[in-house]
């Protein structure tokens, strides 16, 4: 690899590091901003699903967008906007427009990282070289895992809450001035007319799918508007599908599903991350209200993750270019899975020697299936076409992320509240307590009763070992259908 192409890759990695920590960093704010702000429960969620809703629904249109017009071009008008974006939420004055300058995050964000790989996919056309570089960029990404905690944590026990937000500024901004000088720009030699249909239809499926999903929780899986949400988008969605089959230049060329090296691979970061998520989401409660780690100290915490999502990023490639894709990636989800297992049966006074091995054994599983599965899909994908093929990688990602929020989530906030019934008498206090761990915390202090505490705890950990049988058995399934699907080597290299 020669030194000008390795510094492009070190500025394609700082821009999804860029994103990813980010992503990290408001994740721990909550709590910050619920005192600061006077954010509540639905503001807080909306502070998160805000971004991630722009970002799924226009994910495919940016890609799509950038290889037409440029990914260069695309990468520094997203980090501008991020920039912006960033400086205002740091100076929001009111949840609502936290949300706002959040959503717009979330745009910007949905133009950067599809060209991330894009480039990478057109600067490094040899495969080898190919999966060494993707190798790096999920290294980056599982890096940010815990980045984003501990600098985060660092910054809210030290600055006002807005600090975080202007960090993600500074970062965005260096990186747009390292890529204006060193990262080349690349595009569709062809330029074919722009499929405006598509790119409408796309963004108002999926982002009808991802609403649905964000809501499902509150209005309930079952309920006539979240059955009527999944039928709209997916209306819509099989409308694109028709639409792009009929174009002589879709924005999406939909028979690359018909691939099966394409489709398995987009299928295991589906799986991969909606297990990762919801696993994501339990386990930074688990560190701060059972055993008691501040904000700062749960980041560092969770530095074996990232360590080893990182190391296993790199090294899942190579393995995948040399013993196949099918081996590693079911691999991989069979140590995820296992991983989860393991997890499942915490307690409050688990060692965190038994911890940190977990989540070795989870972030290898992570490294293991990601990356290999994202280098099968950029090598099916013709490398004039690879903003779209990014963006594709990236929405599967949300929406397995997004998904497994909402059920992880809601499997073990079910049992928690019913732990919660079954342990307290009915009354306010049990009423706040059945909100979360977080509210039970609050609810024990003001009656001055540790045991209140104790029993929200026990529920908790209830709904944490249920939530690790689900994502241990989405990753399982998700390794049976990669034995059986992902062909192990690319039938020949790129177009």
């Amino acid at each position: 690899m020669s030194h000008s192409r390795a510094a492009v890759l070190f500025v394609l990695c700082l821009a999804a590091f860029t994103i990813n920590v980010a992503t990290m960093i408001v994740n721990v704010s909550l709590p910050t901003l619920t005192r600061e702000i006077d954010a509540s429960s639905r503001d807080l969620l909306w502070i998160v699903d805000a971004f991630n809703l722009a970002f799924a629904a226009l994910v495919l249109a940016a890609g799509s967008l950038s290889d037409r017009f440029g990914r260069k071009g695309a990468l520094l008008a997203g980090l501008a906007v991020y920039v912006i974006s960033s400086l205002l939420c740091a100076w929001s004055d009111s949840p609502g427009e936290l949300i706002l300058w959040r959503t717009v995050a979330g745009v910007s964000s949905a133009i950067i990282f599809p060209t991330t790989l894009s480039i990478i996919s057109n600067v490094f056309p040899d495969r080898h070289e190919r999966a060494r570089a993707i190798g790096l960029w999920g290294a980056a990404t599982g890096i940010a895992i815990a980045a984003g905690p501990i600098v985060g944590g660092a910054l809210l026990n030290s600055y006002w809450w807005g600090s975080a937000f202007v960090f993600c500024a500074v970062l965005g901004a260096v990186t747009f001035a390292l890529a204006a000088w060193l990262v080349p720009t690349s595009r569709d030699p062809q330029t074919p007319p722009l499929d405006v249909p598509g790119l409408l239809l796309s963004s108002a499926g999926l982002g009808a799918l991802v609403h649905t999903i964000i809501e499902g929780p509150e209005r309930g899986w079952a309920s006539a508007q979240t059955l009527g949400g999944f039928a709209v988008a997916l209306a819509v969605l099989g409308l694109f599908t028709l639409w792009e089959r009929r174009q002589e230049h879709p924005m999406l060329d939909v028979t690359l599903f018909a691939n099966l090296r394409f489709t398995a691979a987009s299928g295991a970061v589906t799986f991969a991350f909606f297990s990762l998520f919801g696993f994501v989401f339990l386990i930074a409660q688990y560190f701060q209200f059972v055993l008691g780690y501040g904000v700062l100290e749960a980041g560092l915490r969770q530095i074996p993750v990232a360590l080893s999502v990182a190391a296993t990023s790199l090294l899942g490639t190579q393995l995948a270019v040399r013993f196949g894709s099918k081996a590693v990636v079911t691999g991989g989800l069979l140590v995820f899975a296992g991983g989860f297992l393991w997890i499942s049966s915490v307690g409050r006074d688990t060692g965190y020697l038994a911890i940190a091995l977990q989540m070795v054994m989870v972030g290898s599983g992570l490294g293991l299936t990601s990356a290999p599965a994202t280098e099968a899909i950029m090598g099916v994908v013709p490398a004039a076409k690879a903003g779209i093929g990014s963006a594709v990688n990236d929405a599967t990602r949300e929406l397995g992320g997004t998904l497994g929020v909402a059920v992880i989530g809601s499997v073990a906030l079910s049992i928690y509240r019913e732990s919660i019934a079954d342990a307290i008498p009915a009354g306010p206090l049990r009423d706040l307590a059945q909100e979360s761990l977080g509210a039970a915390s609050v609810a024990a202090s003001r009656a001055g009763d540790p045991t209140l505490l104790t029993h929200a705890q026990e529920g908790f950990l209830d709904g944490l070992t249920a939530g690790c049988f689900v994502a241990a058995g989405v990753a399982l399934v998700g390794a049976i259908l990669v034995a059986l699907f992902l062909p192990a080597h690319p039938q020949d290299d790129r177009a």
